[in-house]
């Protein structure tokens, strides 16, 4: 099931994809996200789950991971830089849009918050404006 699974995942357009998720929603009366959660396990787990939220709505699953790589204790750089960097000329705007709604706090303002230095200044201009 899950090469299968994977097969169909790494192979079709988000478009499709979508369609795919609203199609088995009608069938099984389950969303997709359920039985990944509930058949899978590990890495191939995390994997699935990440690419069907991605599909799903992809301003969110990034404004998640920026939050979730700021939150707490440390910082996760790795995850800010790549997410940061490589969104920046493609979505960001919506990115952060949708991070002000789900966090009650701008983007701008948790990496304003959560950096320091010469480091800050390139990801706030990075992100742009201040919501």
């Amino acid at each position: 099931m899950e090469i299968k699974f994977m097969s169909i995942l790494c192979t079709r357009s988000f478009p499709h994809l979508r369609r795919v998720f609203q199609e088995f929603v009608r069938c099984s009366n389950k969303d997709i996200e359920q039985i990944i959660k509930k058949e899978m396990s590990g890495d191939v787990k995390q994997a699935m789950y990440g690419i069907v939220r991605s599909v799903k709505n992809q301003s969110n699953y990034f404004a998640e991971r920026l939050y979730k790589a700021m939150k707490g204790m440390g910082t996760d750089d790795r995850a800010l830089i790549r997410i940061m960097v490589s969104r920046s000329e493609v979505d960001l705007f919506n990115i952060r849009k949708e991070f002000k709604e789900t966090h009650d706090c701008s983007l701008h303002e948790f990496i304003q918050g959560d950096t320091s230095g010469d480091y800050r200044k390139t990801l706030l201009m990075l992100c742009g404006g201040q919501d």
